[in-house]
């Protein structure tokens, strides 16, 4: 392939983050070539530097670790880091790019990340990565499990390259990598489309100086505090400070520094995060140390997400742990300790002033560095807060055709919306470029699988430090030298990080080279791993199923991390159980079934039709099932938006767009009567409008909607001037006189919900009430609006709307959840009673006009559709998503996707962002002609069973059957069906079904092998 060849591909994706690495996949696998392209050394992102993820408590590393893998093995991603984009030519569909990549000193195809050269370098400097908190040598590794495994000089602090003086490394080099005359390289490629991912920077509280960071040792940011608790971490993992290195005792979070603030240096909206991940240090603090005392100074807890609530309870009840509601200042500096104090309001005891060990500063999200400069090349526009500006019906598309957005450089955001909106670009860009599919796309190829049926067993252990994770508890070394010892281990093995390309590579090349016939991986958690490994043994020409995860992290060294020799002991254990087992492990094959092309989604709200619409825009054809008579759904009664888009002309030109589509086939009035079938070969029947229909689908997407709670409080339903805040904007949009002449309003927040029936927040009510005060106010602007609210959550950048209700006079009253407001009948209008917290006094409003937030509940479409497509309910209701960060819009269940309300409360524009995510992951498998079966599944001995049918009632994804059989009436395995739980093996009274992969044999080998061995 030529030059010219190399540098042609679809899509040009921006950032290595969280958001940008899940496009290149998803994008990868629906097709399409990737160039994806970071101006970091390695891939990674923010996130890379977090130690876990909330609400959780998955490592980061491990969520990304697989991912950048993935990525790297992936023939249609080309990665390149340490890239800069100079200047964007073109068109949608044919983008050209100018890319400068910077010199590494280093050749990439010659350095193997040994790190000698590392070790020689005489010049010590701050390491950026650890937060300037330790410190690194001038040529180093990005970090640890950077991807690509490859050191870099820095030239502002390498002698050589500063003064000509010392040329060190390139001596000790044994691979003569290092080339400290590299010039940088500029070259251009051309792409159908461009993502761009960028990310986000960190508040630097330096820049206002007021909370003593950079001069006060102790103070440091909730970043410097990640790396602290990391593994990886400037202390491997031990929480000190950075003073003296010893542990604190006491410890303060102060929220939102450089957010929610209009004076000079700071930010006018809310980072969205930081409230969260400040409770999740707090809890992680605390399992480092569970005497520590820990204070979180706070003004609304904006526990909005989906878990959040229980997540804040959860930290909320740990021992000496106080949430305090005030603003603070930052004291002074104890000379004699370093300690700090801070001063804070009470209700009770007016302004105190504490001394902590150590201050934590939960710092907001910036847009990235020189983002001005990016726009510019791109050619986009910004927000007023320099954001990428995104159409107000369409967040993930740009003001330029052909360039989309996601992740945080939308505006601030968790990791999960992250992810949704890097499969939704990945829809996105296929509807653009849907005659390049496969067009440049290269198949992944792996060696020959090895026959090693008559070898004698040679079974190798490899143990993983996992950073610190594991290391820092359980003695690695005498785990590797005890596994030796075991029978049929040829060798034992360790890696610092074994989910590191480089280190996953240096496994297979050992099976390679050592001749092994199994693997034993003593590391995480085969839950997010497993896979990762499993093709490592495919990269060696070994069958995948000769691998056997041993988990010595989550089940040893987290739950006994104080208790260090046992711990080992423990782990001995668990590697000899594993290595048991593996000797039992037996080749299978997984097999390839036909992919139908065609899609069925459940529900014809904005989340069906938008997810409808994208599959069919990229040539699939949709059956677009509703219930009602007519498609729109909740958003029927939507008006406008906060930011004051028109709700209804979108959705009369969305519904037209569906219904004028010749790919989509709408059925109103329609009943789902029965489910069958897999991922790929789906078969539905339908009642619609008094007729039976059948449809066969490879994929289906859920998206069901919600309800809105109808109150039995307040005199709701007593009174017709007592509203929901739907009601009350379907007024507003009417015209009603009533709202029109009314002088007082009053609404009441969080009812229905954040309370012991409903325990979480329904995300959507405070904005609502914003939007519908302003829309008063507009209206009338002497009527008196008061909001009785528990939290202000308007996180992100609605938060400018907040302080502009404010602004305008509308009233906030904070109420507690033991102080609920009370309202009555008085005359022709209410008096409101509701007792205040600062004053300490009852407060009585009058109102004309009384509004209720009630909550978002789910619907009962979602429960019946739960159950027919067997998909799971959160304890709420609503659907639970597959993992919350790394698969968010995905069923446990193969090929069904979920999306909008029906996952969990959502404004229009997140709902928007979620449907296209999933319509990009479904059209990642109706894209391809075959998909893959488990090799690991349940089979029967038709000859010992008895067709009494107990597995299949133990069965929940309905995966077995009765046959008939020349043997009579036999129960069957449908194998695509079969999750491998094994409910069916231990109902089965003959034990005439079996789970493959998990013999009676190899697990019998494995408890024997978990009884101490007999002493000679």
């Amino acid at each position: 392939m030529n030059s010219a060849e190399r540098n042609i591909g679809d899509v040009l994706i921006v950032g290595g983050g969280i958001s940008g690495i899940q496009a290149a996949l998803d994008l990868a696998n629906s097709g399409f070539r990737v160039f994806l392209v970071d101006k970091s050394p390695a891939l990674g992102g923010k996130m890379s530097q977090l130690d876990k993820t909330f609400p959780t408590n998955d490592c980061s590393m491990c969520i990304e670790s697989p991912k950048f893998i993935e990525c790297s093995r992936n023939p249609n991603i080309e990665i390149i880091t340490y890239t800069e984009v100079d200047r964007v030519e073109g068109e949608a569909g044919d983008f050209k790019v100018t890319l400068t990549k910077k010199p590494r000193y280093i050749s990439e195809e010659k350095c193997t990340g040994c790190n000698i050269c590392v070790d020689y370098c005489p010049v010590k400097i701050p390491d950026p990565f650890n937060q300037n908190l330790s410190e690194n040598k001038a040529v180093h590794i990005y970090f640890s499990q950077a991807v690509p495994l490859v050191t870099y000089v820095d030239p502002e602090t390498c002698l050589y390259l500063k003064e000509g003086k010392c040329q060190i490394c390139v001596g000790a080099c044994k691979t003569n990598a290092i080339d400290l005359h590299q010039k940088p390289e500029t070259f251009q490629i051309e792409v159908g489309a461009i993502l761009l991912s960028p990310g986000y920077s960190t508040f630097d509280p330096k820049l206002r100086g007021d909370f003593g960071y950079g001069r006060m040792q102790n103070v440091v940011t909730s970043l410097d505090f990640e790396r602290i608790l990391c593994a990886t971490g400037p202390y491997e993992g031990e929480v000190l400070r950075p003073s003296d290195k010893k542990h604190p005792h006491k410890i303060a979070w102060i929220q939102c520094v450089g957010s929610r603030q209009v004076t000079p240096g700071g930010n006018n909206y809310c980072s969205a995060v930081c409230c969260a991940y400040s409770q999740k240090q707090v809890i992680l603090a605390k399992d480092h140390s569970p005497t520590l005392q820990a204070t979180i100074f706070h003004n609304d807890v904006r526990a909005y997400g989906k878990d959040f609530e229980r997540f804040h309870q959860r930290a909320e009840k740990l021992s000496d742990v106080r949430f305090i509601r005030s603003y603070v200042t930052v004291g002074r500096e104890i000379e004699s300790s370093k300690n700090v104090t801070i001063r804070y309001s009470t209700v009770d005891q007016g302004v105190k002033e504490e001394e902590f060990d150590m201050v934590v500063l939960s710092v907001g999200l910036n847009p990235p560095k020189d983002v001005e400069a990016l726009a510019a090349k791109f050619g986009i526009e910004l927000t007023d807060q320099k954001f990428c500006k995104n159409n107000p019906y369409n967040p993930i598309e740009t003001s330029r055709k052909g360039i989309f957005v996601s992740g945080a450089f939308q505006g601030p955001l968790d990791i999960p919306e992250s992810v949704v909106t890097a499969s939704g670009a990945d829809a996105l860009v296929g509807q653009l470029l849907s005659n390049r599919r496969h067009k440049l796309e290269r198949e992944r190829v792996y060696p020959v699988e090895k026959d090693v049926s008559q070898e004698e067993l040679k079974i190798g252990v490899v143990v993983c430090y996992c950073g610190a994770n594991i290391g820092r508890v359980v003695n690695i070394p005498e785990v590797i030298e005890y596994a030796a010892t075991l029978p049929n281990v040829s060798w034992a093995g360790e890696n610092l990080f074994a989910c590191s390309t480089e280190n996953a590579k240096q496994i297979s090349d050992a099976i390679v080279a050592k001749g092994l016939n199994r693997v034993v991986l003593a590391a995480c958690t085969p839950r997010t791993h497993e896979p990762l490994f499993r093709d490592t043994c495919r990269e060696a020409g070994l069958n995948q199923y000769f691998f056997e995860f041993a988990n010595i992290r989550e089940h040893c060294s987290w739950v006994h991390s104080r208790e260090k020799e046992n711990a080992t002991e423990k782990a001995k254990e668990i590697v000899r159980m594993s290595v048991a087992r593996a000797a039992h492990l037996e080749p299978l094959q997984e097999f390839q079934l036909p992919v139908d092309h065609t899609a069925l989604v459940v529900g014809g709200g904005v989340a069906g039709m938008t997810a409808s619409l994208n599959m069919a825009e990229q040539g699939f054809e949709v059956y677009l099932v509703e219930k009602d008579d007519d498609l729109g759904g909740m958003a029927r009664r939507l008006h406008y938006t906060l930011e004051g888009t028109e709700v209804q002309p979108f959705l009369a030109e969305l519904v037209k767009k569906v219904y004028r589509h010749p790919s989509i086939h709408v059925w109103t009035d329609a009943t789902i009567e029965d489910v069958s079938g897999y991922v790929g070969n789906f078969t539905t029947r339908v009642l619609s409008q008094g007729r039976v229909r059948e449809v066969k689908h490879g994929v289906s997407v859920l998206a069901t909607g919600a309800a809105e709670y109808k109150p039995t409080e307040y005199l709701y339903g007593e009174s017709e001037n007592v509203l929901t805040q739907l009601e009350l904007e379907e007024r507003i949009a009417a015209g009603d006189e009533k709202v029109k002449a009314a002088q007082s309003v009053v609404m009441i927040q969080c009812v229905g919900c954040r309370q012991a029936d409903r325990n979480y927040c329904s995300r959507v009510c405070c904005n609502q009430a914003i939007k519908n005060a302003l829309k008063l106010k507009q209206i009338n602007p002497e009527v008196e609006v008061q909001v009785i609210f528990r939290d202000m959550r308007t996180y992100g950048l609605k938060e400018v709307y907040y302080r502009e209700a404010a602004n305008q006079n509308v009233k906030f009253i904070r109420y507690e959840a033991d102080g609920k407001p009370v309202v009555e009948a008085e005359g022709a209008g209410f008096k409101v009673t509701v007792p205040d917290p600062v004053l300490g006094q009852k407060m009585e409003l009058e109102a004309d006009l009384v509004v209720l937030a009630a909550a978002v509940i789910p619907s009962e479409a979602s429960q019946e559709a739960g159950k027919l497509f067997k998909v799971s309910n959160n304890p709420d209701g609503f659907f639970q998503e597959a993992h919350v960060k790394l698969r968010p819009v995905d069923f446990s269940a193969d090929g069904v996707f979920l999306c909008g309300t029906a996952h969990y409360p959502k404004h229009l524009t997140e709902t928007i962002s979620q449907a296209l995510g999933a319509a990009g992951r479904a059209v990642g498998i109706l894209s391809r002609e075959t998909v893959t079966a488990s090799g690991s599944v349940c089979d029967v001995d038709e000859s010992s069973c008895v067709s009494c049918g107990a597995c299949i009632t133990a069965c929940k994804y309905g995966a077995i059957s009765f046959a008939d059989t020349p043997k009579g009436k036999k129960a069957r395995v449908e194998p695509i069906l079969c999750k491998g739980d094994g409910l069916c093996n231990a109902k089965c009274p003959t034990r005439a079904i079996y789970l493959k992969h998990y013999t009676d044999d190899a697990i019998f080998a494995q408890i024997d092998a978990a009884l101490p061995p007999a002493r000679g």
